[in-house]
């Protein structure tokens, strides 16, 4: 499966991190229950990530070395949103869900869904994340940092960069071609010269996807880009255009230098509500799926980031 080399356990970190993250209350109740049972718990996920850049983000997700089945044996109310990849969704007393994961490594994968194994180590949990940015972990209890392949200096580098061998993370799903574009349109991040030659590479792969996947990681690049412009320079250079928006990619002469309607107004006026985009992906010569997705508005998707 193209595992990432893990680091020595001792390798030290490349940057001060802060001592403490603001980890909501309810969020630390469940990782203390968790700990208290035996169970190894970590916060992950893009909150490290935005919290780290400065960004407000208290939607910290849980990973646990607990089972599916003993997390929803802890808690009174939970809701299994994606058990069958071992996350479990706990309600707090207000009856807001909080993801918690089992620690886990792809076994099986053909480009789109992952069979997944429990039972492993925090280590192989963060070697199987897409970019080094999204794999660094925080104990909310003991306060202590796991980076073990640098997420935070590729941070201070502005770098978009794949955990491990770029191409077999992509082709373990190849939606993270899309999501490293819309990281970098984002933060406005370089991508690492491997990783864009490997997504550039295996861009055939985004015609397996369903367009329902593509439409709302379109809508989320929208949304969250400093410059819609670049998103769409980065799906043109790419190759995605190609495949999932022909259409922009018929200006001056069919070089390539169209724009996705939409794209101009959402740069020139970037208000707190998320611009109506009227391109919506659809597949191309040689795509899969060619049913025209039917969302009109990003505030519409909002369906969580798979396999984080």
């Amino acid at each position: 499966m193209g595992e990432a080399r893990l680091p020595p356990p001792l390798s030290r970190l490349p940057m001060k991190f802060p001592d403490r993250l603001p980890i909501p209350p309810e969020v630390l109740k469940i990782a203390q229950k968790l700990e208290e049972a035996g169970f190894e718990t970590w916060c992950v996920g893009g909150a490290i990530r935005d919290n780290l850049l400065g960004l407000e983000n208290h939607d910290f997700d849980l990973t646990t070395a607990a089972p599916p089945d003993a997390v929803r044996g802890l808690f009174p109310h939970t809701v299994p949103v994606g058990i069958e990849h071992g996350t479990v969704a706990v309600l707090d007393r207000h009856h807001r869900p909080h993801e918690v994961t089992t620690f886990r490594r792809d076994i099986k994968t053909d480009g789109r869904h992952a069979v997944v194994e429990f039972g492993v180590s925090l280590m192989d949990d963060l070697a199987r994340r897409d970019f080094t940015i999204n794999a660094m972990a925080y104990h909310p209890l003991k306060h202590e940092w796991r980076d073990p392949f640098k997420g935070a200096e590729d941070l201070e580098k502005k770098l978009i960069r794949s955990v491990g061998d770029a191409n077999w993370r992509f082709q373990e799903d190849y939606l993270r071609i899309l999501r490293a574009l819309r990281f970098s349109a984002r933060f406005d991040f370089r991508i690492h010269p491997r990783t864009l030659e490997a997504a550039k590479a295996n861009v055939a792969g985004l015609a397996q996807l369903s367009a329902e996947r593509v439409r709302d990681e379109w809508f989320k690049g929208i949304e969250a880009a400093r410059r819609v412009s670049k998103l769409v320079e980065l799906w043109l250079e790419v190759g995605a255009a190609r495949i999932w928006l022909p259409e922009i990619g018929k200006g001056e002469r069919g070089k390539g230098k169209g724009r996705a309607p939409g794209a101009r107004r959402a740069d020139r006026r970037r208000t707190h509500r998320p611009e109506r985009a009227t391109a919506v992906p659809q597949a191309g010569a040689g795509g899969r799926d060619t049913s025209r997705a039917t969302a009109r508005s990003p505030g519409r998707a909002r369906c969580p980031d798979s396999r984080p």
